[in-house]
């Protein structure tokens, strides 16, 4: 009788709230925090130029660019797609619109405007062939790369496009403007990526477009069955990534005063490893903008970092590759230690 009152008092009794450190492997950014925070201490204790004001403003002008691509990227990530295309996006924008602007045809503004609009053809260009036609967006994106590139060439015959008068200009100042807080450079381009970040993390996890993204990557049968328009979903991301490219590619272009039909090459690969590097998985259903965040911190405070203890540039790729495969281990065994409750 006692031993049944016993097994019937444990049964009853509420399950435990899991512990702390049950709660931080269970968050995706843990791992990422962990070796930002790690990298951070190695190389300031090398080189304790690298938290110097300038090197910190340095370092964020160049995060900027391809953080705001990695920010898109995530959410067309979580829904289970990519694009390998942005990186020729990123190139070709700027170069519409500076010839639009160069050659008279319209003020800076509008050409903006129908630089971006272009940009998110090409995305609905990309999103409609894999939702009405069923073709995987590594093929589609990748001919979507390739002839974007082929056509920025041909449109300039191969020469960067000059940004005649740029920083006259107020859409310059909107979007690459700088100001000082205590000593340290601040430029508008990272004002609109950290107010972009917060609002596409509102827009994931606070939104029911958030969460048809998330039920779209996790099992597009089920999501389709409670009604969720799984290709219409598809079909934004593809449009908001390549516009965020687009603007990525005209910050760009405004800060070095040239738009370079060439650059941007190799940018997707790098802005994939920043959004996997994060925590969002690779095969969809799963993702995180504050992830990306510190993917993006990672390998560009490592491009950074490198360099500045005296590793030459050009091992970069080394790094990032072990990041890459160190990180994909981490998140695995993260998890798996999450699913078996230790």
């Amino acid at each position: 009788m006692t031993d049944t009152n016993t097994a019937s008092a444990e049964s009853a009794s509420p399950p435990k709230s899991p512990g702390l450190v049950r709660l931080l492997i269970a968050m995706p950014e843990f791992g990422p925090l962990v070796l930002l925070v790690v990298m951070l201490v190695v190389f300031t204790s090398i080189n304790p130029a690298f938290v110097s004001l300038t090197n910190i403003s340095n370092a964020l002008t160049f995060t900027v660019e391809l953080g705001l691509i990695a920010l898109a990227m995530t959410l067309l990530m979580t829904s289970g797609e990519f694009d390998l295309s942005v990186g020729s996006v990123f190139g070709f924008t700027p170069v519409v619109m500076w010839t639009l602007f160069n050659a008279g045809a319209m003020p800076l503004f509008p050409a903006f405007l129908v630089a971006l609009l272009v940009a998110m053809a090409i995305g609905c260009f990309s999103g409609l062939f894999v939702t009405r036609l069923g073709i995987p967006s590594f093929l589609v994106t990748l001919g979507m790369l390739l002839m974007v590139r082929g056509s920025a060439l041909w449109l300039t015959s191969g020469f960067p496009q000059r940004t005649w008068d740029a920083g006259e200009q107020w859409l310059a100042t909107v979007l690459v403007g700088d100001f000082y807080i205590g000593g340290l450079r601040i430029y508008m381009s990272l004002i609109w990526f950290i107010l972009i970040a917060i609002a596409f993390h509102f827009l994931l996890t606070r939104t029911r477009f958030g969460n048809w993204i998330q039920a779209t990557g996790g099992n597009a049968g089920a999501a389709r069955n409670r009604g969720v328009p799984i290709k219409r979903v598809k079909l934004i991301l593809f449009m908001l990534t390549s516009a965020m490219a687009g603007l990525a590619g005209i910050i760009s272009s405004i800060r070095v005063s040239a738009a370079n039909p060439n650059s941007g090459m190799g940018y997707e690969l790098e802005v994939i490893a920043m959004v996997v590097i994060g925590g969002t998985v690779l095969t969809g259903g799963r993702g995180t903008i504050i992830g990306t965040v510190l993917g993006v911190l990672i390998l560009r405070l490592m491009r950074n970092g490198i360099v500045l203890i005296g590793v030459p540039g050009l091992a970069y790729n080394i790094f990032i590759g072990a990041i890459i495969l160190g990180m994909m281990a981490l998140h695995a065994a993260l998890e798996k230690r999450h699913n078996e409750g230790v």
